[in-house]
């Protein structure tokens, strides 16, 4: 199977998982508007979803993945499974302490770490607390996840890993549908989301558990045991920690500074939501299958088809984040207002959350660059140089942070965010090429010069529009507004991939390829079966 297929069917699932989490996300903004409850709620789950993205997603599976490709290359399933038992003790005794102690000390983490503000509100910073004492053995669940995800993925088994986020999505989607039908209060419906975020944790753990046992890969309970094999996962992981989640960070500092704003906190994260679409997209569809891929090829000393797995990674990560950032630039409030805009979400929110997707979008391209570019550090296991290049950003954002709020508010934090990224990016990619390590083929630097040329064209086209239909995409009818700038959308779409198709920018074949379904075509050895799920 052809890596752009691979993305492809990464993407799709998440992309399902994307789709409905904006309908969790209009449900919330329907049901609490941008209020205490809501920003109690998203500054709870930052906290679990920062360890999840940062321990679980980023630096575990970082430091996993070429560890656990390499047993299995080397010892085939017998090594790789006393690797795994020995790494999934450890897990679970450091998870249970973390956990614990976690629980206990909440209202000191939210007052210092979590939401500094809310002390001022004791109701919120009440609700705070609770809330996150139930979301946090979220964190256990997620991180066993991450686990048994890193290995489907060393076996080229990448769907069932990237579909089960959307148990999360369909868990809270269910809880606020009830809460509107049963009158539920703000408090009540605020706690009820945060044990749905408990079950879903819960949820996809038994669907990743199945997904590995149906693989024929059973790993048993031993005694905690630091071995050689978990000691080297240790030493890759310290620095990876920073590397893989310096987004995540980057978020946590900015709600750290927003929590100062009354409703800064949700306005960020309703205008994150969005950026989040093409981020998780197609940055998480190349991190998830580039970094095993890659492993595999450098540990075979095929450099020759590592060049070529990076180079059709930019072209894939660019090709369709480029465009998705210009687009959100370019149409930010007419977007939000489709999307939120009614229920207990106002004009004003509208408008403030509009300025900070703007911010956010600017980055979108530099966050899914560092996707494609960090992994050829990690097969390397090289985590140290990514590290420094990490905490650099994250020093960028907290100056940046602190010295826009006063004059920004809110949008200073997307602002300083996205200049962080591109920061960290262009010292990724100049490494890199002082390496010799990676430099983008001239068919690769050409597409790259094209993709650009059409995005920007695309941009122009959708501005033009937004004047010329100003009156229907200001119209106060909810109806007019929804399907006019779903039209403006379409034909941006369209003209960008008519530009990129006739100049070349994208391979024609790949892409028939993804729309065309396979029939009748032998599955080759070690690719993905098509998952039933």
């Amino acid at each position: 199977m052809s890596l752009v297929k691979k993305f492809a069917g990464v993407g799709s699932a998440t992309m399902a998982s994307r789709l409905l989490g904006f309908i969790r996300e209009a449900l919330i903004a329907a049901t609490l508007g941008a209020g205490p409850v809501t920003d109690a709620f998203y500054a709870a789950f930052r906290f679990p979803n920062l360890f999840r993205r940062l321990f679980a997603e980023g630096a575990f599976n970082t430091a996993f993945i070429p560890l656990f490709a390499k047993e299995l290359e080397g010892g085939g399933m017998k090594a790789a499974r006393k690797f795994g038992e020995d790494v999934l003790s450890v897990l679970i005794a450091a998870l249970l302490v973390l956990s614990a102690g976690a629980i206990i000390a909440m209202p000191f983490l939210v007052s210092t770490i979590i939401a500094p503000g809310f002390s001022d509100t004791p109701d919120k910073f009440d609700l705070t607390v609770v809330m996150t004492r139930i979301m946090f053995p979220y964190l256990f669940c997620m991180s066993m996840v991450a686990m048994l995800s890193g290995v489907l993925n060393s076996m080229r088994r990448y769907f069932l890993a990237a579909f089960v986020p959307v148990l999360l999505n369909i868990v809270l989607i269910l809880v606020l549908l009830a809460a509107l039908r049963g009158g539920m209060d703000d408090r009540l419906t605020g706690l009820w989301l945060a044990w749905g975020v408990f079950l879903s944790g819960v949820l996809q753990l038994i669907c990743l558990v199945w997904g590995v046992w149906r693989e024929g890969f059973s790993m048993r309970l031993r005694l905690p045991r630091l071995t050689p094999d978990v000691k080297r996962l240790l030493v890759l992981m310290a620095p990876a920690l920073l590397t893989g989640g310096v987004v995540q960070i980057n978020l946590l500092v900015g709600q750290i500074i927003a929590s100062a704003q009354d409703n800064a906190i949700s306005l960020l994260n309703f205008a994150d939501r969005i950026n989040q679409l093409p981020l998780g997209v197609i940055g998480v569809a190349v991190g998830v299958v580039l970094l095993p891929e890659l492993s595999r090829a450098l540990r075979s000393g095929d450099h020759a088809d590592a060049e070529h797995l990076q180079n059709r990674s930019l072209e894939f990560a660019l090709g369709l984040t480029l465009p998705a950032a210009v687009g959100l630039m370019a149409m930010p409030g007419p977007i939000v207002a489709m999307l939120y805009e009614r229920g207990e979400f106002t004009a004003e929110a509208t408008v403030l959350t509009a300025q900070a997707l703007a911010a956010f979008a600017a980055g979108l391209p530099a966050y899914v660059l560092i996707k494609v570019f960090s992994p050829a550090f990690f097969a390397r296991e090289d985590m140290k140089t990514p590290m420094w290049f990490s905490i650099a950003a994250v020093a960028v954002n907290i100056v940046a942070s602190l010295a826009l709020f006063p004059i920004y508010g809110h949008v200073a934090i997307a602002l300083a965010t996205t200049v962080s990224a591109w920061l960290n990016l262009l010292l990724l990619t100049g490494t890199l090429w002082a390496r010799n390590d990676f430099r983008p083929s001239a068919v690769t630097a050409r597409r790259v010069v094209l993709i650009a040329v059409a995005s920007f064209a695309m941009g122009a086209l959708i501005w033009a529009l937004q004047i010329l239909l100003a009156p229907m995409v200001e119209n106060p009818s909810g109806l007019i507004r929804l399907v006019t700038v779903l039209a403006i959308i379409v034909v941006a779409a369209i003209a960008y991939f008519a530009i990129v198709i006739a100049t070349g920018a994208v391979d024609r074949q790949q892409l028939i390829g993804i729309v065309r379904r396979r029939r009748r075509r032998p599955v080759e050895a070690g690719t993905t079966t098509p998952d039933p799920e």
